[in-house]
């Protein structure tokens, strides 16, 4: 079958050719256009609108309008580096604070109060 297609190819492809040859020179063909190319106005005002424009030239200053300045920020203050000093000295005059003693560096018993001791209970004999 594959064969059978490839001979009616061959034999299709050779009566073309064929008749291309021998019908080039018997006849003589006259090409005509099947179009008449007919004047677009607005194509061709287009067209001599866009040749004639010129691109304006880039200046120097004419962002400053458009564009804001750069201007770096302030440095912002560090919050610990305040104050430092009066803090440091503030520091050092504080009392030191230990759980478990007054304010006087006695100590107290109310760290012990919520412990009480149950009486012990007598061995019955």
């Amino acid at each position: 079958m594959f064969t059978q297609s490839i001979r009616a190819s061959r034999s299709s492809i050779a009566r073309v050719v064929r008749q291309q040859a021998t019908g080039s020179i018997a006849k003589r063909t006259f090409i005509t256009p099947t179009a008449v190319r007919q004047a677009d106005f607005v194509q061709d005002l287009y067209l001599k609108e866009l040749k004639a424009y010129k691109v304006p030239a880039v200046k120097a200053n004419d962002s400053e309008g458009h564009v804001q300045t750069f201007t770096a920020p302030k440095t912002p203050k560090s919050p610990e580096e305040a104050d430092i000093a009066n803090q440091l000295k503030a520091y050092e005059a504080s009392t030191v604070d230990i759980e478990g003693q007054a304010e006087g560096g006695a100590a107290s018993n109310a760290e012990f109060e919520w412990f009480e001791e149950e009486p012990e209970e007598e061995a019955h004999h």
